[in-house]
């Protein structure tokens, strides 16, 4: 393993900011995975570092494969960790939505930019990602659908699912959007949670990429073969609404099979105790994605449900 720097923001107040990189293997750039872009995504950036960890002890092993490659990039947006913000600088920008950026523009541009020309020559890229909405998901990896999308090799992950999404105009300024337009094969991988380290799916999110890696030839690892993954749409998934807002008592987790008619959570008003709403199950299914924070705005999303594929 060497370390390398791959970008740096000048600072005039502060310490420069450096993303750094760990390299593994030499010759071809068969692999890049991109950790915390946002300064809230703790999960995603603890799962790098545990990628490193088992990198480094196959490569003292030699089980990477010659004449390939692995970079990985635990932290990107180190500034917003530091200071506990999700989002980059005074005028909160989210780098996720700053691609392909500018070498001439703000900040974030520049670091976008800088950070797309070193890695957008890798064959394959993975983001550990976070959503915009708060709450758990089943772990999944998920692909933007720009006709460069490959869900055979999503399957490779060993994830029980592979979600694939239609983007927005919005989407097109997101790494993986950009790299796919770069002709590298791209995947975003989803665990359970953000802003704190859940170490099941932590786990879960190691194995995946190893599983991944050793199925592309890249490295030469020993691992379980996973679940065979099934492929959803977005558009397909059945989302909940809160009709009103209050705090928030869930009742049921990601993962977890719902029946058409089940009470998934109750709102309750902040004030005098009572129940403002039951949420209820519209369908037969597996929850998806579950609102995990202790209040809710009316018309949120308070789940997404996976319709029951069969009895």
């Amino acid at each position: 393993m060497h370390v390398e720097e791959i970008c740096r923001l000048h600072s005039t107040y502060r310490e420069d900011m450096r993303v750094m990189g760990y390299c593994f293997g030499k010759g071809d750039k068969s692999a890049c995975i991109v950790g915390a872009m946002r300064g809230n995504e703790i999960q995603q950036m603890y799962i790098c570092s545990q990628l490193v960890r088992a990198l480094t002890e196959l490569e003292n092993n030699g089980c990477v494969s010659a004449g390939k490659s692995v970079l990985v990039i635990p932290v990107v947006n180190a500034y917003s960790v530091n200071t506990g913000n999700r989002f980059f600088g005074v005028k909160d920008v989210d780098i996720n939505r700053s691609f392909p950026g500018n070498d001439f523009g703000e900040p974030v541009s520049r670091l976008a930019d800088a950070l797309l020309s070193r890695i957008g020559e890798y064959s394959f890229g993975i983001q550990l990602a976070s959503f915009y909405m708060q709450g758990e998901f089943v772990p999944h990896v998920r692909m933007m659908e720009t006709g460069y999308q490959n869900t055979s090799l999503a399957n490779l992950f060993g994830l029980p699912y592979a979600v694939v999404r239609r983007p927005l105009p919005i989407d097109t300024a997101t790494l993986n959007y950009n790299w796919q337009d770069a002709e590298t094969c791209a995947f975003s991988l989803y665990t359970n949670c953000t802003d704190r380290i859940d170490e099941n799916t932590a786990r879960q999110g190691v194995a995946a990429i190893l599983r991944f890696l050793t199925r592309m030839g890249i490295i030469r690892y020993e691992s379980h073969s996973g679940y065979i993954s099934h492929v959803l749409y977005e558009s397909d998934l059945s989302d909940v609404y809160a009709g009103r807002g209050g705090i928030f008592r869930g009742q049921v987790k990601a993962g977890e099979d719902v029946r058409y008619g089940m009470e998934l959570a109750q709102i309750i008003d902040p004030f005098d105790g009572r129940i403002r709403e039951r949420i209820t199950a519209p369908t037969d299914g597996i929850v998806f994605f579950a609102h995990t924070e202790s209040l809710v705005n009316e018309s949120d999303v308070a789940y997404r449900l996976i319709h029951r594929l069969h009895e």
